[in-house]
């Protein structure tokens, strides 16, 4: 699990991600998808994570 895959899941409506099972590979995954997500969105100015969620397209 990546920042990237969880912003997937967010843009697609979820309003919670599980990374529970990602720390067993990678002991910081949790603080590794945090960071990226906030990266993402200081790149993007997006202020609120509300704002992401359900943006897809279809």
């Amino acid at each position: 699990m990546t920042a990237e895959d969880a912003l997937e899941f967010l843009i697609a409506g979820a309003s919670a991600i599980q990374v529970g099972t990602a720390n067993f590979v990678n002991p910081r995954a949790t603080t590794d998808i945090i960071d990226g997500i906030e990266q993402f969105m200081v790149e993007n100015g997006i202020a609120d994570l509300k704002d992401i969620i359900g943006t897809l397209a279809v």
